[in-house]
């Protein structure tokens, strides 16, 4: 059976982004290509390449999943990954 959702996005600022859903209100503050996001469920981080569908986001704070409770051998290598993406999408929020 299907449900209805309910999301709206109002700008407040350059840069500070309200978001209002069933869930309840979130703000986003960040740049295309660079956000954080903190509402109920806690505080997410995206990192990406503008128009390229590659992104990187991590989450924290309350409600992030049991996978997040345990680190594995491998999820350390995730902050390499970032600083690759961050290296990549800096010369491209430049030409704007």
């Amino acid at each position: 059976m299907g449900y209805f959702r309910y999301y709206r996005r109002a700008q407040l600022l350059p840069g500070v982004r309200v978001n209002l859903s069933k869930s309840g209100p979130s703000f986003t503050f960040g740049v295309r290509g660079a956000h954080v996001t903190a509402g109920r469920r806690g505080v997410t981080r995206t990192l990406g390449i503008p128009g390229s569908g590659v992104f990187y986001t991590s989450r924290g704070g309350r409600h992030t999943g049991v996978h997040s409770a345990h680190r594995h051998a491998g999820a350390a290598a995730g902050g390499g990954c970032l600083l690759a993406l961050l290296a990549l999408a800096l010369p491209l929020a430049g030409r704007r």
